[in-house]
């Protein structure tokens, strides 16, 4: 199967490309020659080809505004007085517990809700503040403190904002070194690649490249070959579900996609690279097998992917020795034969990263057709997640959206309990909309342009929606504390919200043995805070 070719648009048809594989679409005087896609309408091919980068800056603005500096600023530090018990601040420490969830209302409401260090969320806080200390020493005029502060005698300076990030980075990074040695968990990559990939290639810290590698050969070491998969679950118990044998059960679940990354990264500096990406691309491949139910392709928009489109299991559960699947069922979502966001977006994500590591076009179709039915439920979704009338519009150059419309749903089969407030998950869309910006630069280094503004586009779309409907409107600044040192406080004094991100949905299904949702969730944050710097790696501020 290949791509979207527009021999009217004089894009090069790729070697080996079958003139079979082509769909002739009449439009108006003269047919146009196209690989499983449309061409897009003059209206919309000018919207794609002068796509302004101030539009984009202006847009999602808040991506880089004082706000999240100050939200990150201020769960690093307060950690630090409470682990020193002293208001002086010593920002050398050993967190002994990490950010997992922000509750939306009850006693613990506005406040991080914390977690063990080696819970499988422990690096996505480090790798926050990764994130800000990479903008911090790459992009610092991406950083958009007030202008009072420059003006007043509340003065920050950001170079000592930059030390103090640097300082609370290698602390809260500590314990995710001792992670590294774990062959328990399939989730080692997202403990230590977020802070410790940038850790190393930022500040040359030898010891993080180490624990990368080290974690590598940990993560490899749960590969079963006969079942040609790493082993993400050791066991699974919940209220319908309880699965504890190893011999006769190989658990996969979709996030594990995203884990790949760590082993592909690892090649590179490793003695074992060949076997390390040896794995990897197993795993990736028996997944298109156990996890990919192929959808019939729906043109819901201009420009729609034609190829083959796909909804993702959450769970399979194989034979070890055959590979043969024995069950599939679902952790977090709605049923086992439901499309949970999250597993959705981790698949858009993982495979866009693994065709980028491997150049392997099965790949990249995968994360094309997962894409396209994720915005395909987006966009059909029901009424109901769009703000009523009199509540705004998305503060985009187009206006086409009403806000809510790309903050997904936390399962798209899931019945609506509450049609004023239907449940959401905001990480699925920070994690869909950096996976479709991965996957429209993979199109773009291929050629095939109007596939890579489709993505680049919807990829926008969804984190506009997000930053307009679910950013937390309990916003933080920084000051300059009587003691010269820095501080934060709410604009709205007494109004708190730890988290960037609210209307996540850790785990609504309900055989969970923990049901909760409606919160904030570190790793939608993260997600948030990479998105942000992918766009600055790119170029489009």
């Amino acid at each position: 199967m290949t791509f979207e070719i527009t021999p009217c648009s004089q894009e090069r048809m790729p070697a080996g490309a079958d003139m079979e594989d082509c769909h002739v679409i009449s439009g108006s005087s003269k047919s146009t020659k196209v690989l499983h896609d449309t061409p897009l309408s003059p209206a919309a091919e000018m919207k794609a080809t002068t796509y302004p980068k101030t539009t984009i800056g202006q847009d999602l603005s808040e991506l880089f505004a004082e706000n999240v500096v100050a939200k990150l600023y201020r769960t690093a530090i307060e950690h630090a007085i409470e682990s020193n018990d002293s208001r002086a601040r010593d920002l050398d420490f050993i967190p002994d517990a990490y950010p997992e969830e922000v509750p939306q209302d009850g006693p613990e409401a506005g406040r991080y809700v914390p977690r063990e260090p080696d819970f499988w969320t422990s690096g996505f806080f480090p790798g926050s503040l990764y994130c800000l200390l990479e903008r911090l020493v790459r992009y610092p005029k991406s950083i958009q403190l007030s202008p009072r502060l420059s003006s007043s005698g509340d003065s920050v300076d950001i170079a000592q904002i930059r030390s103090d990030v640097q300082s609370l980075c290698r602390s809260w990074a500590k314990p995710l070194h001792a992670m590294a040695s774990r062959q328990d968990t399939h989730d080692l990559g997202f403990m230590i690649m977020p802070a410790l990939q940038r850790d190393w290639e930022l500040t040359g810290n030898t010891k993080s490249l180490d624990s990368i590698l080290q974690a590598a050969d940990s993560l490899s070491s749960r590969f079963v070959p006969s079942a040609g998969a790493i082993r993400s679950w050791d066991e699974r118990i919940q209220k319908n579900i309880q699965i504890t044998c190893q011999k006769t059960n190989c658990i996969l679940i979709i996030d594990s996609m995203c884990n790949m990354d760590l082993l592909y990264y690892a090649a590179g500096h490793s003695r074992n690279g060949e076997s390390l990406r040896e794995i990897a691309t197993a795993h990736a491949t028996t997944l298109l097998r156990t996890h990919l139910r192929p959808e019939p392709p729906v043109v819901a928009s201009e420009g729609a992917y034609r190829g083959q489109w796909y909804s993702t299991y959450h769970v399979a559960n194989l034979d070890p020795k055959t590979g043969l699947i024995k069950q599939h069922f679902t952790a977090q979502g709605y049923s086992d034969t439901s499309t949970w966001a999250r597993g959705q977006a981790w698949g858009i994500l993982g495979y866009a990263q693994t065709y980028m590591w491997t150049k392997d076009r099965k790949f990249l179709q995968a994360s094309c057709g997962l894409a396209e039915y994720f915005l395909y439920q987006l966009e059909t979704s029901p009424g109901c997640v769009e703000m009523k009338a009199g509540q705004g519009m998305v503060d985009d150059s187009t206006g086409r959206h009403r806000r809510g419309r790309y903050v997904p749903l936390w399962d798209f089969d899931a019945p609506i309990e509450d049609a004023a407030n239907p449940t959401r998950d905001s990480s699925a869309g920070a994690i869909a909309a950096n996976g479709m910006l991965v996957l429209s630069q993979g199109l773009a280094g291929l050629g095939y342009d109007h596939l890579s503004t489709r993505f680049r586009t919807a990829s926008l779309d969804i984190m506009r929606d997000l930053v307009n409907f679910a950013l937390a409107p309990e916003k933080a600044q920084l000051v300059r504390g009587a003691d010269g040192q820095v501080e934060v406080r709410d604009v709205s004094p007494g109004h708190t919200f730890a988290g960037l991100l609210k209307y996540g949905t850790a785990n609504n299904n309900e055989n969970a043995l923990r049901r909760y949702a409606n919160h904030g969730l570190v790793y939608g944050d993260y997600y948030l805070m990479e998105y942000g710097n992918r766009l600055l790696s790119m170029g489009l501020e």
